[in-house]
């Protein structure tokens, strides 16, 4: 772990050091629990409630949830969000028994100018598996995405770039795509088939909605 109270440009140089951990092939162990993140704020943002939501796997049945309410010490900066909610994730990952096998993220892992969105950064820190499931682009450069769920597309750094960051897929049919992308520990082709695995119905998998649910109270 590391200090919080860190100014920008501290969290910025801390990200480009973490990123340089961020394992970006498959070592994954049984997937018995899957867990969603999400975070909400209250008081006008002086309180943090971060959310998990903890499914077994793959019937994404109901396991284990953890809801923590944490003071907000970072300010919102495009880029720094983790820095804004992770402890109250990890105060509310701390709740559990155990860890679960992987996280899903609302927000980006490697998809992300400096390579360490939240999906990384948490899982870096707690050396899990974890994947970024972004609503929104953050960075990156994509051709059109098909229509039919499972399609999906290279996220780029950059138009004419040479490196994947992530993928845009389209989760179901007629919604707009999410942005996936490696936390740490899972490939690109293994998050891809895991996000699917865990969105039976809905544009979001499982494990956000649960996740989002307990956290906007």
């Amino acid at each position: 772990m590391h200090a919080w109270n860190l100014s920008p440009a501290q969290a910025r140089a801390l990200q480009l050091e973490l990123a340089a951990r961020v394992e970006r092939q498959d070592r994954l162990g049984p997937l018995r629990r899957v867990a969603g993140v999400d975070v909400g704020f209250e008081d006008g943002g002086a309180v943090t409630r971060a959310a998990v939501a903890v499914l077994d796997f793959p019937t994404l049945t109901p396991a284990a949830q953890a809801v923590a309410r944490v003071p907000t010490t970072f300010p919102y900066v495009p880029g720094l969000l983790s820095f804004r909610e992770g402890p109250g994730v990890l105060a509310a990952l701390g709740q559990l028994e155990t860890l679960p096998d992987l996280l899903l993220c609302d927000g980006q892992g490697i998809a992300h100018p400096r390579r360490l969105g939240i999906a990384s950064h948490l899982g870096v820190l707690l050396d899990v598996p974890s994947i970024g499931v972004g609503k929104s682009r953050l960075t990156g450069w994509h051709e059109a995405v098909g229509l039919e769920k499972g399609d999906w597309v290279p996220l780029w750094d950059r138009r004419g770039g040479s490196e994947v960051i992530g993928a845009v897929l389209r989760s179901r049919r007629g919604c707009l795509p999410l942005y996936i992308s490696i936390g740490h520990r899972v490939s690109l082709a293994t998050a891809i088939e895991l996000v699917l695995a865990c969105t039976p119905r809905y544009r979001l998998p499982e494990t956000t909605r649960q996740a989002h649910r307990l956290a906007s109270g």
